[in-house]
């Protein structure tokens, strides 16, 4: 089965809950980047939190989430939307360490402890929401929880994880978010708490073939999830051979004129999927045309 996500509520509806499996998802992503171990957990963190932070819009809203440490990594952009499709890539695919005192992959080294993480939400409205916050630790999923509660105030605990083989194709990636609604009882917050405190790492739970909807039973109790609905989460990027023509065109007509004269062709590679795009002496010149008429 592919990679999917489910949406549930738990303890009365006073908890909003998410989790994904994004195994293929980060797979491909790190397939198209040829991104390292280490590399592949920090990017693949942020995507497998981006498209739960996509499942939270509707329509055709969507999100772009940069994390901007001060590690060699440099930033990571992910975009995510609404259908559970995901594109992200990191701009230095080739960062590896060894492992960290506790015989994990050291995501915090290579993103760095500080910087900021910033979600820009596109809602189709003319303004875009953009929100900020530092980075508390590197890892990507205790940042991810601390953006929840500082710049949009709820209460959420975020769990990450990717494991990598030893040829660094993904062995396992998902995660999950908990979510507390106004008014959830103190109760609820504890049993929360005790269950999160004893469940394994989310990682090592896809990896033993847990679903989504068991990640969510071992955090929330089985007893109080119900769970709302499900939906495939692929890697998907939205480039083309047009939006990059149009965006030569942009460039103006003596930029063209300087591609056809240097090289006589250009090319174009798009960051999140690397997928090239030649253009040819004759579609610049009908570039140039299209200035001009």
């Amino acid at each position: 089965m592919g990679d999917y996500l489910v949406r549930a509520l738990g303890f009365n509806n006073s908890v909003r809950a998410f989790a994904v499996s994004t195994t293929e998802t980060i797979g491909e992503a790190q397939r198209r980047h040829d991104t390292w171990p280490t590399t592949s957990a920090a990017l693949g963190r942020t995507m497998t939190a981006s498209v739960m932070m996509g499942a939270m819009l509707k329509g055709e809203d969507k999100i772009t989430v940069k994390v901007e440490g001060n590690g060699p990594v440099g930033p990571i952009i992910v975009d995510a939307n609404a259908k559970g499709e995901v594109r992200g890539y990191v701009t230095n695919p080739h960062v590896e360490f060894e492992l960290n005192p506790q015989g994990k992959l050291d995501v915090r080294r290579a993103v760095g402890a500080e910087g900021t993480l910033t979600v820009v939400k596109d809602l189709g409205l003319r303004d875009f929401f953009s929100g900020q916050v530092p980075i508390v630790s590197g890892e990507i999923a205790e940042d991810f929880t601390y953006f929840f509660a500082t710049s949009e105030q709820v209460p959420s605990s975020v769990g990450l994880g990717v494991l990598v083989n030893t040829d660094d194709s993904i062995l396992a990636a998902g995660g999950f978010i908990i979510q507390l609604m106004p008014g959830v009882e103190d109760e609820t917050i504890t049993e929360i708490e005790k269950h999160l405190s004893n469940i394994e790492p989310v990682s090592k739970m896809i990896e033993k073939g847990y679903t989504p909807e068991e990640i969510l039973e071992a955090v929330l109790g089985k007893e109080n999830v119900q769970m709302l609905d499900t939906m495939p989460v692929k890697f998907e990027c939205n480039c083309s051979k047009e939006r990059f023509g149009a965006a030569i065109i942009s460039l103006g007509e003596s930029e063209i004129r300087d591609m056809i004269e240097e090289d006589g062709k250009a090319e174009a590679q798009c960051h999140f999927c690397q997928e090239k795009y030649q253009y040819s002496k004759e579609e610049l010149e009908g570039f140039i045309d299209e200035i001009n008429t």
